[in-house]
């Protein structure tokens, strides 16, 4: 009997990450914190006192009850994060490992947005539609892209990797 084989490219990006471990994702996100924000000082704070951990948590929850048909459960799980962090990611987007948002108040992340690996976001950040079509209609970002605080990244575009978008600062 032959086993096909299927190539980490072939994967989509939801079963990429899944296949990658809960646990080493979750790892990776802790990590994330501590390479961009100077101000963590220790693994017990950042578990603790995150809300940008916190969310994208509740989301990887909310996300892995979405891809199971458990939308009504997700979607409850989505909102009870929202109400605790302020940050507000729809179950249906896809997020990569390594995902930082810092000082994340007011993000919105709508439903058919794609977000790559190390990908950070200042607080204000919204990935929203304008469309309502019920296809694709949230942008995608690719890997290590930087969306700087109160940025509005409308629409089904493919922002490139290592791009950064938004707020004006000396070194984004």
């Amino acid at each position: 009997m032959e086993v096909e084989q299927i190539s980490p490219a072939a994967l989509t990006p939801t079963a990429r990450h899944e296949k990658r471990g809960l646990f080493r994702t979750l790892r990776r996100d802790i990590a994330a914190v501590f390479e961009r924000d100077p101000a963590a000082r220790s693994v017990l704070e950042v578990l603790l006192l995150y809300p940008g951990l916190h969310a994208i948590w509740g989301h990887r929850l909310s996300h892995w009850l979405w891809t199971r048909r458990l939308k009504l459960l997700g979607r409850w799980v989505s909102q009870v994060t929202r109400n605790l962090t302020g940050i507000e990611i729809h179950p249906g987007a896809i997020i990569g490992p390594g995902f930082f948002i810092d000082h994340g108040m007011g993000v919105v992340i709508g439903e058919t947005a794609e977000v790559g690996e190390d990908v950070t976001l200042f607080h204000g950040v919204t990935l929203g539609g304008t469309s309502l079509n019920k296809g694709k209609r949230h942008p995608t970002l690719g890997d290590r892209v930087v969306v700087g605080a109160g940025a509005k990244v409308l629409g089904a575009i493919t922002i490139g990797e290592d791009t950064r978008i938004g707020a004006c600062r000396d070194r984004l």
